[in-house]
């Protein structure tokens, strides 16, 4: 097995130099699978097979008194040894180093870091604009199976996250949700959904399932570039496209990104902070499933909020077209999840979530007390799989308007529940705030006409309410954000 040069495991009890440890072991396993796949692809094969591996931390503990009970990460739960493989040190520095340090501060023992016997997939350590493979002949394709290490799905399951793992005797508790392969399996992902890089992803991310607010939001992103006291940095389009704001130099890589013949699946907008508290916005379209996919992969990146901004179906004869709706539960007919995370499982609302939410709404709308109410309703929002529910026969035993009736359900859409549901399941604060575009069991039903007058009357407002939010959310520690509500009994100790 040709290998690099093999770096031992060093105890520290400065997060920086452990950090740097981290960062020279990946850099020199990323260059030594690199430079072996370009002589690959450059006809070389001396047989050998070729294998690099990530990082590790590893923390001890032999005690069972606990950090301050009122910390919601940065612990483990008892005595034993927890470990994590590490990935892009560059990309995730800065939280690596935040949970080195809560580590250190919260337990009073050293960290170790060293190298891992987990493999790198020769496909993750590719570069950016990397495509070897895609010039080799079959052959040499099938060749590469016998000499590098391929992804291996048995190493990115998401059973820490779904608390299904169960670590064999001797083995080490898991430290962080997510392993390293599996961060990585997302940040590619990632690429392809959105047509952007991870780097620019936000710590607060909306999502919408209407073009009509992505418009608004490019509008806005340049409005925004236009104005040289705007507090983000730059604004970011599928492809890579970088504006920056008015009065600032290029930056290096600025120039390599270029518009799309066409847009992916859920293309993602960035306006971009120097610290990655700006926002991002994804368009996930409509239905479950992309309301899955994007979330499961944007959880490997630990943002702060994710806030789905829609439009849904009114449920009572008492809501106008454009009033609010403000989920504070969930009624989950969407099905997508029901293998990670069972329909018994409470999906509870975030207060820190919902108070910025109905804060804004207050500000940006400029009502208050009653007034607010005849806008801005809470309740149960219903997510389903069926667009076309309301199709079912109406006597049926089974339809779902009778469900709906007994839940309490105030309004209807197809991806609230998961995405709320998927925050539940990767500790990622979450909130809905969503709104009234038809009432089809009070005669209302969405039509182009009718539709494209309530679009120009509401995206806007309802835009800036979601953005809104995202300030006062900002303004949160990220330790009250990131509530105690989303931690299991044994949880891992990275946020």
């Amino acid at each position: 097995m040709h290998t690099p040069t093999y770096i031992a495991p060093a105890r520290f009890d400065n997060a920086e130099d452990a950090l740097a440890l981290a960062q020279t072991i990946y850099r020199s396993s990323i260059e030594h699978l690199r430079g072996a796949l370009q002589r690959f692809v450059a006809g070389e094969d001396d047989g050998q097979p070729v294998r690099a591996c990530y990082p590790f931390v590893r923390v001890r503990t032999d005690t069972v008194v606990r950090a301050d009970s009122r910390l919601s990460y940065g612990f483990v739960a008892g005595p034993g040894t927890f470990e994590t493989t590490l990935t892009r040190p560059e990309l995730f520095g800065s939280y690596y180093l935040e949970q080195f340090r809560l580590l250190l501060r919260n337990h009073g023992v050293p960290i170790e870091v060293g190298t891992s016997t987990q493999p790198i997939p020769v496909h993750f350590s590719l570069a950016e604009n990397d495509h070897l493979e895609g010039s080799l002949p079959p052959e040499r394709r099938l060749r590469m199976r016998d000499l590098f290490d391929l992804p291996d799905l048995a190493a990115m399951d998401d059973g820490i996250a779904n608390g299904t793992h169960d670590p064999l005797p001797g083995e080490p508790h898991p430290l962080a949700l997510f392993t390293a392969p599996r961060v990585d399996y997302s940040l590619h992902r990632l690429r392809h959904y959105t047509g952007t890089l991870p780097e620019h992803f936000q710590n607060f991310v909306l999502f919408t399932n209407y073009q009509f607010y992505i418009d608004e939001f490019i509008k806005l992103g340049h409005d925004l570039m236009a104005d040289p006291a705007a507090a983000y940095d730059c604004f970011v389009e599928p492809g890579n496209v970088v504006t920056r704001r008015a009065g600032t130099a290029p930056r290096p890589g600025d120039d390599l990104g270029s518009a799309p013949p066409r847009l992916p699946q859920m293309p993602g907008y960035h306006l971009v902070r120097p610290d990655s508290s700006g926002i991002t916005m994804v368009n996930i379209g409509v239905g479950p499933a992309n309301a899955k996919t994007i979330t499961d992969h944007i959880a490997v990146l630990r943002p702060h909020a994710w806030l789905m901004l829609g439009h849904c179906a009114g449920l009572r004869n008492s809501q106008q077209l454009g009033d609010y709706v403000l989920a504070h539960a969930y009624m989950r007919e969407d099905h997508v999840l029901d293998e990670d995370l069972p329909l018994w499982v409470p999906i509870p609302a975030l207060a820190e979530v919902q108070v910025a939410l109905e804060t804004a709404v207050a500000d940006i709308t400029q009502l208050k007390g009653y007034e607010l109410k005849r806008i801005l309703r809470t309740g149960t929002v219903a997510s389903t799989d069926n667009r076309n529910w309301e199709l079912l026969p109406t006597r049926a035993t089974t339809n779902p308007e009778r469900r709906f009736s007994q839940s309490r359900a105030v309004a209807l859409d197809m991806e609230s529940a998961t995405i709320a549901a998927n925050g539940f399941r990767f500790r990622v604060p979450y909130g809905t705030l969503l709104c009234v575009s038809d009432k089809p069991l009070h005669g209302e039903i969405k039509l182009p006409g009718m539709a494209n007058t309530f679009y120009r009357a509401r995206v806007d407002q309802h835009l800036r309410i979601g953005m809104r939010a995202v300030e006062l959310l900002r303004q949160e520690r990220p330790g009250s954000l990131h509530s105690r509500k989303l931690r299991s009994f044994a949880e891992v100790a990275f946020q």
